[in-house]
């Protein structure tokens, strides 16, 4: 972890560096995977257009690891990219997938993400709204503190 932040600061200064940090999501070496899937994410939220050609990565196999910590981060990134229809596809199925992990962190983003994209496809709403139901009454108040600002980004929206 202590040199995520030289990395990122080696990507900021080199964005054509960020091949070797996608080369390094496929490393043999669990935490050095890890720490490239998160830092990929991180820079997604910033600077998507750098993560943008590389995006397969994340709904391909490192989508169906078993390690949630790798789950966390491509519900979270999922969103920040733009998918073809084909890809579209794919994103939602890893979505919805996650919405029943029993790890509270990546079902709580899988419904975060999901909400996102129902925003621009409202025939994902009634999924959004019967996991939101779901979720709304369990006993984890980070679950339930999600679900609130969910239902308020859609309410906003007009789509609730």
């Amino acid at each position: 972890m202590a040199q995520s932040a030289r990395v990122r600061s080696l990507v900021e200064r080199s964005p054509d560096r960020i091949t070797e940090l996608v080369r390094l999501a496929h490393d043999a070496d669990r935490l050095v995977s890890m720490r490239a899937i998160d830092l990929l994410e991180k820079l997604a939220h910033e600077r998507a257009e750098w993560v943008q050609p590389h995006k397969k990565l994340f709904i391909g196999p490192i989508a169906d690891r078993n390690e949630w910590e790798f789950r966390l981060q491509v519900v979270r990134a999922l969103p920040l990219l733009t998918w073809t229809a084909r890809e579209r596809k794919r994103v939602i199925e890893i979505l919805v997938r996650d919405l029943e992990h029993p790890q509270k962190f990546v079902k709580a983003w899988a419904l975060d993400s999901l909400a996102t994209f129902a925003e621009q496809d409202t025939a994902l709403l009634p999924l959004v709204k019967r996991a939101l139901e779901r979720v709304e009454s369990s006993e984890s108040s980070a679950l339930r503190t999600r679900t609130r600002h969910i239902r308020n980004r859609l309410a906003a929206a007009g789509l609730l």
